[in-house]
């Protein structure tokens, strides 16, 4: 006569001993079993040295509100850390999205203005949001000495359905051959409370000039670099970092055609 042999369920002390030595994923699993197993998987003496091991700058968190179990403190320290760690998407804009519109003029007159779309732009071999721009064929002779300027730089959705102003401010450049001439402007942070928080970022502006013997010492602005420069350790940011720090401006722009 054959008989069925029925096992028990191992005690609770058992499971309490042998929990102590899973990691916390299997623990976690291993509290889906049964509710005796939960139970037993649960409990604060075995999450709260995993909790403070893990993530020790985060153990005084049980202090505001002491009944948070610490299994589920370990969870919120898990997923803090995974976002804090996550690689940034890729940018959903590229370099041929966009158009750099840069002007410079005195109270005389215009000296540049030119439209470079972000497919002619030499990119920088080391990957950084940094362009020299030749703009002699749309630059104006000025005569030289100290002249006021107001330069602006804006960056342009193709198809015109987006526009961020990264520059616009006024100041001093000595026109003179072989001169330059250097302006910045902090950028907002993206999001909200654009006026509360600092960006961290700016974008630069350098005027290069040249001067031609046959113009009576008259000059020109031969060359533009722009770029954003991150303030915390002064180096510019990547062309990767800046696309997506513009898309943020530029991808959400509802612009509404009228008709007048």
């Amino acid at each position: 006569m054959a008989t069925s042999c029925v096992r028990s369920p191992p005690p609770w002390e058992v499971l309490v001993l042998v929990s102590r030595h899973l990691d916390p994923k299997t623990l976690a699993i291993a509290s889906c079993v049964s509710k005796s197993w939960s139970s037993s998987m649960s409990s604060d003496h075995l999450w709260k040295p995993i909790f403070t091991t893990h993530f020790p700058s985060l153990s005084t968190l049980q202090l505001a509100k002491p009944t948070v179990p610490y299994r589920r403190l370990f969870a919120i320290g898990r997923y803090a850390a995974n976002r804090r760690h996550q690689n940034p998407s890729r940018p959903n804009i590229s370099l041929g999205d966009l158009v750099f519109v840069i002007t410079i003029s005195t109270t005389k007159s215009h000296v540049v203005a030119t439209a470079k779309p972000g497919n002619e732009l030499l990119v920088d071999p080391h990957g950084l949001f940094r362009f020299d721009i030749d703009v002699s064929g749309e630059s104006n002779w000025v005569s030289e000495g100290l002249e006021g300027v107001k330069i602006t730089w804006n960056v342009v959705l193709k198809g015109w359905k987006g526009v961020f102003t990264m520059m616009e401010c006024e100041g001093t450049v000595g026109f003179v051959g072989g001169g330059e001439g250097w302006f910045s402007e902090e950028l907002p942070r993206p999001g909200c409370c654009l006026n509360a928080v600092a960006s961290a970022i700016v974008a630069e502006l350098k005027v290069g000039m040249w001067s031609g013997k046959e113009r009576d010492g008259n000059v020109m602005v031969k060359k533009v670099s722009v770029g954003v420069m991150s303030i915390v350790d002064w180096r510019y940011v990547s062309v990767e970092d800046g696309l997506r720090y513009l898309q943020h401006f530029l991808l959400t722009c509802n612009i509404v055609e009228t008709t007048i």
